[in-house]
């Protein structure tokens, strides 16, 4: 084998890959995007949920937006106050976390006070059984299903199923409103943890309508409404609903409640 040839060889391919190397620097240097590194420290403090709770696409989309002050240090309702703390540190601001926000169901119709109008035999998934009819088995449609879609799309463990209704730890609860995605009924909704007061159902048949398929329904009588000291409480289209800005707690609506389904 010539030798010259070798070394020929070898300085060509060790010339290219020099060259390769300068290009590809000046490229990297021409081309590269300027990183926050605000926006490094904060994205490090967010929890990695990508839940979307906080209004932004995910968690990059948050900590890009805390880093340019167009997002509270509190903006992650998953990571509440201290997270909220350690972020302030970095951007400076205010310190208050957002207020927490927890998962509720509002129905109340488990099994001993919803009716079923037909057996329903499919999958256990609340999805495919709002797909059959009438919505599923309930005589509410509007009620839980109680298959647990809710509970397989909870990464925490905050929801099981109690007598064929989901029930919600808030203590467990992470604010990431995947289950609120899941439920095809729309019954999952975020409410303040401290909200003084909650309407345990969402269904807007009139009084006679409701209790001829569950004991645990709004008649839409009104009486919450009428006693509530702070005008809280209204009834739209049969059914009661709080405003948790006024609401106090004072607990009057609870009492007046004849079915019991406000806590």
């Amino acid at each position: 084998m010539d030798l010259t040839a070798i070394i020929i060889a070898a300085c060509i391919v060790g010339a290219v890959g020099l060259l390769a190397g300068v290009l590809l620097g000046v490229a990297g240097e021409k081309f590269k995007v300027a990183v926050d590194e605000k926006e490094i420290q904060v994205r490090e403090c967010l929890p990695g949920n990508n839940c979307g709770a906080c209004g932004f696409p995910g968690c990059d989309g948050l900590a890009a937006a805390i880093a340019k002050g167009t997002a509270p240090a509190g903006g992650c309702p998953v990571g509440g106050a201290p997270v909220a703390a350690r972020i302030a540190e970095i951007v400076g601001g205010d310190t208050e976390a957002s207020v927490r926000k927890v998962a509720h169901v509002r129905c109340a119709g488990d099994c001993n006070k919803a009716k079923d109008v037909y057996e329903y035999v499919g999958p256990k998934d609340c999805r495919i059984a709002a797909n059959t009819p009438g919505g599923g088995p309930k005589g509410c449609a509007k009620g839980c299903l109680g298959f647990g879609s809710c509970v397989a799309a909870c990464e925490f463990g905050a929801i099981t199923i109690v007598d064929g209704i989901a029930h919600i730890d808030p203590a467990l609860c992470r604010s990431c409103t995947k289950c609120t995605a899941v439920c095809p009924r729309g019954i999952i909704e975020m409410v303040p943890e401290d909200a003084g007061a909650i309407v345990n159902c969402n269904s807007n048949l009139f009084g006679k309508d409701i209790k001829e398929v569950c004991a645990a329904g709004c008649i839409g009588c009104g009486l919450c409404a009428r006693n509530c000291p702070t005008g809280a409480i209204t009834v739209e289209d049969h059914l009661a609903k709080v405003n948790f800005e006024l609401c106090t707690g004072c607990g009057t609506c609870k009492e007046k409640c004849p079915v019991k389904i406000i806590e």
